[in-house]
């Protein structure tokens, strides 16, 4: 078992950059079978609505960039028209999120994706991840798509980005200082 460490412990964190040329061959996947499921794009979310699916879904893999934004910065940034944040509903309730951010001619980035943790590994990750690039590319003008991912994140994240058609183009290593309790990521054996 890895080492638990506490909040306060700085870590080191590869970024890994990733970006997408092509629309992939792939179709786009229809909702999944199972409980009732809709897809859901907001319009003009309230900063509250985003925040809490934020730290839903990235609370484990300490996303805190945006709870440490002000409020009146998180909602320009969320009420731009070349912003969007689609919601998945799952059983009557937010099973994950993504949001495309369209602000840098010809570029879509898939600036959020995620699930909540009662639905990771349920398959829903392959649905959303795949509605998501596809909702990209059908934005009007875009000849790329890009996204990154780090060391924080769902230990599976990489491999699901570059399963969906992102190819990692560069990679940083920077450090963080943890907010809360996780255990250590295991060493890469290469």
């Amino acid at each position: 078992m890895s080492e638990l460490l506490q909040p306060g412990t700085e870590v080191d964190v590869t970024i890994t950059y990733l970006r997408m040329d092509t629309r992939p061959t792939y179709d786009r996947p229809s909702l999944p079978l199972g409980p009732p499921t809709a897809l859901i794009a907001a319009d003009t979310p309230p900063v509250w609505y985003f925040l809490s699916l934020y730290s839903a879904v990235g609370g484990a893999y300490e996303w805190t960039d945006k709870l440490n934004e002000s409020e009146n910065s998180v909602r320009s940034f969320l009420h731009d028209p070349q912003v969007t944040l689609y919601t998945l509903i799952r059983s009557g309730w937010p099973a994950g999120f993504f949001l495309l951010d369209t602000r840098t001619p010809e570029v879509c980035e898939l600036s959020y994706f995620g699930l909540v943790p009662e639905v990771v590994g349920t398959g829903l990750g392959t649905y959303l991840l795949q509605t998501a690039v596809h909702s990209g590319w059908d934005r009007p003008g875009v000849s790329v798509l890009t996204v990154e991912t780090c060391t924080l994140d769902h230990p599976r994240a990489l491999a699901l980005y570059q399963k969906a058609g992102y190819v990692p183009i560069d990679q940083r290593i920077t450090t963080r200082v943890l907010t809360r309790a996780r255990r250590a990521q295991p060493e890469a054996k290469g």
